[in-house]
């Protein structure tokens, strides 16, 4: 019985191979990056900061730049890190799909990751286009298997507004409100 229990990982090993599992675990490792920079880096302030200021009156033109230059900076860099993490998680799959001696589940496996990453940008793009012509200036979608995230540069949403944002996002993914979350950057 005790023999039985210390051949099973043997056997599972030899069966799947090494390298096979090194592979799972690298894009394994990869994914959790991907959340992990997201969790920790979603609002991060970015972007140089500018030290001259131009006062008018009770009017601070400079702090008024420095905020919309720090949404914006925010913004690209947030799809900046988002198209790198991707690319990354894309380059692995392929290295999986390319090689010779992975096994075929693991290739499907791995083209079925990469189908999902090109679905979830496509979605992405879609909700973020309409979001913006909702009239938000500026407006960033993450969207996962079944969940999402839609930050939009904003001071105050309207309860009108956060209906518009969950219906767009419903509509082109299928995602309920439940599963919404809507982040304001200002």
């Amino acid at each position: 019985m005790e023999n039985e229990k210390n051949n099973k990982p043997k056997e599972f090993i030899k069966k799947f191979g090494i390298r096979n599992l090194v592979i799972i675990c690298a894009v394994l490792i990869i994914g959790g990056a991907i959340g992990i920079n997201y969790i920790f880096y979603q609002d991060a302030p970015v972007g140089p900061d500018t030290n001259v200021d131009i006062n008018l009156g009770d009017t601070n033109i400079n702090d008024t730049l420095q905020n919309d230059n720090a949404a914006s900076d925010y913004f690209a860099q947030t799809i900046l890190s988002r198209q790198q993490a991707r690319d990354e998680a894309i380059e692995v799959l392929q290295s999986v799909v390319q090689n010779s001696e992975a096994m075929p589940e693991t290739v499907e496996a791995a083209l079925a990751d990469i189908a999902k990453i090109a679905e979830n940008i496509e979605c992405e793009s879609r909700i973020e286009t309409l979001i913006k012509a909702k009239g938000f200036e500026e407006c960033i979608a993450v969207v996962s298997d079944e969940s999402a995230t839609v930050i939009v540069k904003s001071d105050k949403l309207l309860a009108s507004e956060v209906a518009q944002i969950n219906e767009i996002v419903y509509e082109q993914s299928g995602i309920l409100p439940t599963e919404l979350k809507i982040i304001e950057k200002n």
